[in-house]
């Protein structure tokens, strides 16, 4: 018959000497995994801002919607209205994933808010992309009901419009990044505020107008937007016989703008949560 010994049982040790028991420290949680973390927070997002964020969503689609009508009695059609449609319809993006975006992580690091993801053990890519995610799919109903509303107004066929599949997520992340760097980067929340709303109005200015009216250097500040390559892509789509290369080399420059926003945003994040 084995003697244990208490300290084995209880876990504890006992300091040769003295009468008091130290505990030992339980060891810490692993580190969550960056898609199940990423899942939660995505999910901790949505309905959070469900609530918040609807309301601000009809305001987006509606406003696009009255851009287009005010458009409609100086645009007759061609590449102009295409032009049109297309940048009202990724205006629904850009109005929530960065104008929003921009302004929540603004009041998140105002309110000591990142503490609280700080504590956490989920990777700073999981929140970045989980509230990305969240604020670029309110985004999906405006955007159709924009795109279609446009092309019954403009008399644009709706035969392609099933490319907002890939329009709408990767100019969403494209722009969610862009939103999400900008609210962690500003120094103080208001600040975080007026870079988000100066970011919309030029996804408005830039995007919306027609490019062969806009001077020549402001058309090399659009190629610089990250909602102009959706923009392009979407417009393509409405003539007879869309260029489908061309169309993919634009999606494929709005992923990599995308990769790199919400790469520059997950620094941020940790740049903005250590401090």
């Amino acid at each position: 018959m084995s003697i244990v010994p208490m300290e084995a049982v209880s876990g504890q040790t006992r300091i040769r000497g003295r009468d008091t028991a130290v505990a030992a420290p339980a060891p810490l949680a692993p580190r969550a995994r960056l898609l199940p973390a990423l899942g939660a927070v995505y999910t901790a997002q949505l309905s959070r801002a469900r609530v918040a964020r609807i309301p601000l969503l009809f305001v987006a689609t509606f406003q696009s919607i009255g851009i287009m009508v005010l458009m409609r009695g100086v645009v007759d059609g061609g590449d102009e209205a295409r032009a049109v449609v297309a940048g009202s319809s990724v205006l629904v993006v850009a109005f929530v994933a960065l104008n929003l975006l921009a302004q929540y992580f603004g009041q998140l690091r105002a309110s000591g808010g990142l503490d609280h993801y700080a504590t956490l053990p989920v990777p700073p890519a999981a929140v970045v992309l989980g509230a990305a995610g969240a604020y670029a799919s309110f985004t999906v109903p405006g955007t159709i009901i924009t795109a279609v509303t446009g092309s019954v107004l403009f008399s644009l066929p709706l035969t392609h419009l099933w490319v907002l599949v890939a329009v709408i997520p990767l100019a969403g992340a494209a722009l969610a990044g862009l939103g999400a760097a900008l609210g962690l980067l500003a120094p103080r929340q208001e600040l975080a505020t007026l870079l988000g709303q100066l970011g919309m109005s030029a996804a408005l200015l830039l995007g919306v107008l027609p490019p062969d009216r806009l001077p020549e250097p402001i058309s090399y500040a659009r190629d610089l937007l990250p909602s102009t390559y959706g923009v392009e892509a979407l417009a393509r789509t409405f003539g007879p016989r869309p260029d489908w290369a061309a169309v993919g080399f634009d999606l494929a420059i709005c992923a990599l703008v995308g990769v790199v926003s919400l790469t520059v945003a997950t620094w941020a994040y940790r740049r903005a949560a250590v401090r």
